[in-house]
């Protein structure tokens, strides 16, 4: 069964949006355009015409980084306008369910909400490093699951999915759903993409991000990944001109080789700091866990994480509280060299209170 099936009948039947004619060199009285170049317009694709309505350059980029057919990329307004298209184009509300874990990404509940899908939650325990139950995962699993969100690694646990067990999940749900691994702090660990496996399993979407690794959070710029019917469909819910054409040629100029190399090098500056980091804070008294991770956090389980959230909050230092079942945990992002030491420097002084 083509991935296409499992969508809404009609999504399926969706035609993309015909936007006007776009053509080099030739006198555009088509698209209800300005003439006017405004004078502070710097980029080179003029602001007055309408960008591409899907930047092509900028995709055949995105897929050589991901390692992925440009066909079988669409790119996106970050990684959560890839899962809201997803949601959307998947569930029938009232009726469709998506699949996940607990605790991971709030915006896979968000969006499933906002389409009026429900939702199943499979918990992860931090006895066991919060490791997916994939065997418990399947059962819960319901005849009308669409979509199933994996996050690896996974926010806020820092928590990475076997490949073997992705695998199983792909293979029992082939044909019943879409199996989405979303990979934004990929780079951040030693897991290898899934992208590979895009051939051997139809149901397979990937999801990726220029936020963490490239330090694009401000550019929202993202992408789904997946098999070309697929992400044809996707494109034809996507709007039209989705992407602004500063966007794109800032993305277009940080993926040049110099800038990814840059890039790399920062993510390796990251990776450091989060094992220093760690192994600090790990000494203090009112730390009692930090569960290993492979994203740009790490999840540290503490005494009182009010407390330690104020005292921080108080020398304009923000952490990440969840509440729930990680209501003794903060989430802590890691910072340049400067700002971690402001933050060893404030918990130590917690410490010493």
């Amino acid at each position: 069964m083509s991935l296409v099936e499992l969508a809404r009948p009609e999504i399926q039947a969706l035609h993309a949006y015909a936007a006007a004619q776009q053509v080099d060199d030739t006198i555009r009285l088509n698209a209800n355009e300005s003439p006017r170049r405004d004078c502070d317009d710097r980029y080179r694709r003029p602001l007055n015409r309408y960008p591409e309505v899907r930047p092509r350059q900028l995709q055949s980029a995105l897929a050589k980084r991901f390692g992925c057919d440009t066909d079988q990329l669409l790119v996106t307004r970050g990684s959560s306008e890839a899962i809201d298209l997803l949601v959307r184009s998947f569930c029938r509300a009232g009726r469709d369910s998506v699949m996940t874990t607990s605790p991971t990404f709030s915006m896979y509940r968000h969006y499933a909400a906002v389409q009026g899908a429900k939702v199943i939650e499979v918990p992860t325990h931090p006895e066991t490093d919060f490791a997916v139950d994939m065997d418990a995962l399947l059962a819960a699993c319901e005849s009308d699951t669409r979509l199933v969100f994996i996050c690896s690694p996974n926010n806020p646990t820092g928590t990475t999915v076997p490949r073997a067990d992705l695998e199983k999940l792909l293979e029992q749900r082939a044909g019943r759903s879409a199996v989405v691994v979303d990979e934004a702090y990929i780079e951040f660990g030693d897991a290898m993409s899934v992208v590979e496996l895009l051939q051997r399993y139809p149901n397979l979407l990937i999801l990726r991000t220029l936020s963490k690794a490239l330090a694009l959070a401000g550019a929202r710029c993202g992408a789904v990944i997946g098999q070309e019917p697929v992400i044809r469909m996707l494109g034809a819910v996507q709007s039209p001109y989705a992407m602004a054409t500063p966007v794109v040629e800032c993305v277009e100029d940080a993926l040049q080789s110099e800038r990814l190399t840059q890039a790399e090098a920062a993510v390796a500056g990251i990776v450091a700091e989060r094992e220093r980091l760690t192994k600090a804070i790990a000494k203090y008294d009112f730390v009692t866990r930090i569960w290993p991770s492979a994203g740009n956090f790490f999840l540290v389980q503490v005494a009182d994480a009010q407390q330690v959230m104020q005292h921080c909050a108080e020398r304009r230092i923000l952490l990440r509280y969840f509440g729930g079942n990680l209501a003794d945990c903060v989430r802590i992002s890691v910072g340049s060299v400067t700002e971690n030491d402001a933050l060893l420097g404030a918990l130590a002084e917690l410490e010493e209170s």
